[in-house]
């Protein structure tokens, strides 16, 4: 049976309307799990009236209080890992140890936003000038959005979130069409740990729904990750509309491998950095860098004072010597 999903919207799941949908996969069995609602326009724009309409009420908060809503998120997710980590798993395909590394990363950033009270403080200059004292205040901007992609649904939302809500701000969330039932279900945890109605929406959606969150006024900060031109445009975009924008692309990362590394260690360890969860990882190698002697291993079958095997031509760099 083929679930309905929904949007998540001032505390409360809600179905689309647009009359568009798109389709979840099980990885797994290459089967369509579940239909996802895929927002017009005017259902963004309802939500961010929501968004809009909840977060003084979560300003009001003192950051003590945000940090304690928090905390407890944090415990609910714990006690869930679980069952996350297997409905994370349904529709990206990854691991249930992977899924569950997903999550955890994405709480490191929720346990920093918890010491985010000593961060919020301001500054204060004595006698900057003749007469003159100067202070700093830091204050949340109101609406912010998170649009994140496909690879880490649980981990990428969270590092958006966190920070966004600690400091006072309602967050949209517009998570990846393919993967978008961990981030409700993480909606659904953070009105239990005392997170006011509409603080956390959750809106399905594509380009559409993008566009949206990138030129209404109403949002004040867009943060995203993905390929880079997506992040151009969206950069380009938020940014000529006012807001704050920090974006992520793709990136290429190298490894470095110097002359006395084990070579069947290295080669073991890039074909994990490389192709592990398909090679969908943010921090995935791309390029290795050999870096003298290393860059020239011997003709199969030779021997040589580096440890070439002679019946199997395998080229081992020596270990260092004990200590």
């Amino acid at each position: 049976m083929v679930r309905e999903l929904t949007h998540f919207i001032g505390g409360q799941h809600v179905p689309g309307t647009s009359g568009n949908f798109g389709d979840v996969f099980d990885p797994n069995l290459g089967q369509v799990q579940a239909r996802v609602p895929l927002a017009s326009k005017s259902e963004v724009e309802a939500v961010i009236a929501n968004a809009e309409a909840a977060q003084p009420v979560w300003a009001a908060f003192n950051p003590q209080k945000r940090a304690r809503v928090l905390m407890k998120f944090l415990t609910l997710v714990q006690d869930e890992m679980d069952s996350l980590a297997a409905l994370l798993s349904s529709e990206h395909g990854k691991t249930i140890a992977d899924a569950k590394g997903d999550i955890q990363r994405g709480l490191e950033v929720i346990e920093f936003a918890v010491g985010i009270p000593h961060l919020l403080k301001g500054e204060y200059t004595e006698s900057a000038g003749t007469g003159i004292d100067v202070y700093s205040m830091r204050q949340p901007l109101g609406v912010v959005a998170g649009i994140t992609p496909f690879n880490f649904p649980a981990m990428i939302p969270l590092w958006k979130a966190g920070p966004a809500l600690a400091t006072g701000n309602a967050f949209v969330l517009k998570p990846s069409e393919r993967d978008p039932s961990v981030p409700l279900r993480l909606a659904e945890l953070f009105l239990e740990a005392g997170l006011p109605a509409g603080v956390f929406n959750v809106v399905n959606g594509d380009k559409e729904a993008v566009d949206t969150l990138l030129h209404d006024p109403r949002i004040k900060a867009v943060g995203f990750v993905g390929s880079t031109p997506i992040a151009q445009y969206i950069y380009e975009t938020a940014t000529a509309n006012g807001k704050r924008a920090q974006c992520f692309g793709g990136a290429k990362n190298h490894a470095i491998v110097m002359p006395d590394a084990d070579l069947d260690d290295v080669a073991d360890q890039l074909i994990g950095a490389g192709y592990g969860s398909a090679g969908e990882r943010c921090m995935a190698i791309s390029v290795a860098v050999p870096v003298g002697e290393v860059s020239a291993a011997p003709p199969v079958g030779k021997q040589n004072e580096r440890g070439a095997n002679p019946k199997d031509g395998r080229y081992r760099a020596p270990r260092a010597p004990k200590r």
